[in-house]
């Protein structure tokens, strides 16, 4: 008898520890902690040795025995080891520098969709010490004219798949003109940018070039903070800036998410993200470089190309952006339900997971354990949560005492006003104000004061912009803090949850919105069909603030007038009133960024006025819609009573600008 006290003792402490864990956090604290020290030490030796140039770990893993004949690469049926890719990685860094002259620490500006080729023009610019800019392909006309002379390059060379979209025709013929001869400094050593078109032709010259590598010297020796990429903000609230990489961000970031999620060599980490974006390049492809394991690459999201591509790739760990989990729910469920568990998927990593849908996607996709981030790419931090239940559900981010006692001063929230979109300091100290649990502000990093740079670089060639993320005398005299631009909240808990872009928050009767909360309930209508919501206010005529409009995009065959007057009831009935979205705008499709994120700038500028949105006068007093059948623009008209959204006519609107109407 005598083992049974030992047993049940035993099962107690297990309890204990259980519970102790579940109240403190001690394992994902210690998880994270580990990854922290790992990253810092690895990064910190790097830099002793002239090798923070992440092309040097590719070259580790392309010559050590364990992992030279790995696959590192799988892209649409074909696959490279770890070996094949550093060799075609020479051989592009030849050419660069043998036809086109590229020079240590010049930057040359990529213009790619996901393929191979990408990864084989990245890793040779770093071959042969020189810097990259990676344009987003989406970007057309004057975005595109202006990321490009952000980078103050004399090359841009451009995928042959893209530069039909951008560089061919009337339009494209303008850009590629402006491209060559606008954005150069005086002084910059060239009269003319280089616009490449980099074709099946031009690739097929690169595949017969002799590779070399060059000296270390060439190569490494690079500064903590010297900047190595330009990744490019979204540009969801404007023209997109030039987010300063450096190298040690990089290192940092590859080390960290490697540890983190505890990658082996077996893994297999699938992305289908742009690699212009930090995801899928500094988290996606370094992460991979960093572990040895293998990385899946897709051209681009899509619906029906995504679970057959991580499938046939056996991937078990899937990266997503955005709405993209939303986009995956929103497919046809297949005749047999097991069809989609049908995968070695363990884990999906990302961010963007919105908490409304994240049990409905670890259910139907059978993925044990979501992990969910908060970055910023001009950033130097980040919050985790490792999730592998319902508790914590929703939150970016998670930290028990034993990382709130080590950071907790280091990330702060603090009160905001919402309307000039800064800070509120105490009238008696002049200081900032830190929020109560479960209130939420503006999420900000501690930098160091006595030298910025080794945590924020800062926008490349825009000081303007740099300066204003950056917020001094906050807690003290002589404090220098980091500005996300994003609200949040934390409870008692420790989670952290996501609430808005400060510039995304609107003011409706004296009240602040967040558009994600307004989302997230309308995503929810009991009438169902509501497959995309975009929010954003907007100006009316004659009224303080802006007014609450809700772009939808719903399933076809929805959308009629008892439908939208249904869903203007319901929503009266679960939200306040100076919540609920004033107009709804039904689109025919969504505009969103290539990591899937709505964009609201040009919703925003167009506002209900009809001229912009599409609403004419017709016949016999009749009005008319030019575009799309789906698109219309709906209104709670009598706001008072219980009815719901109605047809938003012409003659509504001159009755707001005539001041006839209160809303």
């Amino acid at each position: 008898m005598a083992p049974f006290p030992s047993v049940k003792a035993a099962l107690s402490l297990l309890a204990l520890l259980g519970y102790l864990d579940a109240k403190a956090d001690i394992a994902h604290d210690l998880r994270l902690l580990s990854a922290v020290i790992a990253s810092g030490r690895g990064c910190s030796h790097a830099e002793r040795h002239g090798r923070l140039n992440f092309f040097f770990v590719l070259e580790d893993r392309a010559t050590a025995l364990k992992t030279r004949d790995h696959t590192f690469l799988i892209f649409e049926g074909r696959s490279w080891t770890y070996k094949q890719a550093y060799e075609t990685v020479l051989r592009y860094g030849a050419w660069l520098k043998d036809r086109h002259g590229v020079k240590r620490d010049e930057v040359v500006a990529m213009d790619f969709i996901n393929k191979p080729t990408y990864l084989w023009m990245f890793f040779g610019l770093w071959s042969i010490g020189a810097k990259v800019a990676l344009v987003n392909y989406n970007l057309t006309g004057d975005a595109l004219v202006h990321a490009v002379k952000m980078s103050k390059g004399r090359l841009v060379i451009v995928d042959q798949e893209v530069a039909q979209k951008v560089l061919i025709g009337e339009e494209g013929e303008k850009s590629r003109e402006r491209l060559v001869s606008e954005g150069i400094e005086e002084g910059a050593g060239f009269a003319e940018r280089e616009v490449l078109i980099f074709d099946d032709g031009v690739e097929r010259v690169v595949d017969t070039w002799t590779g070399r590598r060059e000296p270390t010297e060439v190569i490494g020796n690079r500064k903590f903070s010297e900047m190595g990429v330009l990744i490019y903000t979204s540009g969801t609230t404007g023209l997109p800036k030039a987010a300063n990489i450096p190298y040690t961000k990089f290192y940092r970031s590859a080390d960290f998410v490697r540890v983190f999620l505890r990658l082996r060599q077996n893994d297999v980490f699938y992305t289908c993200m742009p690699l212009y974006h930090s995801s899928a390049m500094l988290i996606g492809v370094a992460t991979c470089i960093s572990t040895g394991c293998t990385l899946s690459l897709g051209r681009r999201f899509s619906n029906r190309t995504f679970w057959p591509e991580v499938k046939e790739s056996k991937a078990t760990i899937i990266q997503y952006v955005g709405e993209t989990c939303r986009y995956l729910l929103s497919a046809p469920k297949p005749a047999e339900p097991a069809e989609d568990h049908n995968h070695n998927v363990r884990l999906a990593f990302g961010n963007g997971l919105r908490p409304e849908i994240w049990a409905q996607f670890r259910e139907r996709f059978n993925i044990p354990i979501i992990v969910e981030f908060y970055a910023m790419t001009e950033g130097h931090s980040a919050s985790w949560n490792y999730n592998t239940g319902p508790y914590g559900a929703g939150a970016v981010g998670r930290s028990g005492w034993l990382i709130k006692m080590l950071t907790g001063r280091k990330h702060v929230i603090i009160r905001l006003d919402l309307d000039g979109e800064h800070p509120l300091r105490d009238p008696q100290t002049g200081f900032c104000r830190k929020v109560d649990v479960g209130e939420s502000g503006e999420l900000i990093w501690e930098l160091d004061a006595s030298d910025i740079k080794s945590s924020y670089v800062g926008y490349y060639g825009n000081k303007e912009a740099s300066a204003k993320k950056i917020l001094r005398d906050v807690f003290k005299k002589g404090d220098v803090w980091f500005r996300t631009g994003d609200l949040q909240r934390q409870g008692n808990d420790g989670y952290v949850y996501f609430i808005d872009r400060i510039g995304d928050t609107y003011r409706w009767k004296s009240e602040n919105v967040s558009t994600n909360e307004v989302a997230e309930t309308m995503t929810r209508f009991p009438g169902g069909g509501i497959e995309e919501v975009n929010v954003y206010g907007v100006e009316v005529p004659n009224h303080d603030g802006r007014a609450g409009c809700a772009a939808i995009k719903l399933k076809p065959g929805l959308g009629g007038e008892a439908y939208m007057r249904e869903l203007g009831e319901w929503m009266k009935n679960v939200m306040p009133k100076f919540k609920v979205p004033l107009f709804v705008r039904t689109m025919a499709k969504m505009e969103v960024t290539g990591t899937n994120k709505h964009v609201k700038t040009g919703l925003r500028l167009q506002g209900v006025n009809p001229e912009k949105v599409g609403l004419v006068e017709g016949e016999n007093g009749m009005d008319a819609w030019v575009g799309m059948e789906e698109e219309r623009v709906w209104w709670l008209r009598n706001r008072e009573d219980g009815g719901g959204y109605v047809p938003f006519r012409k003659r509504d609107w001159d009755g707001i600008v005539g001041g006839k109407m209160k809303l």
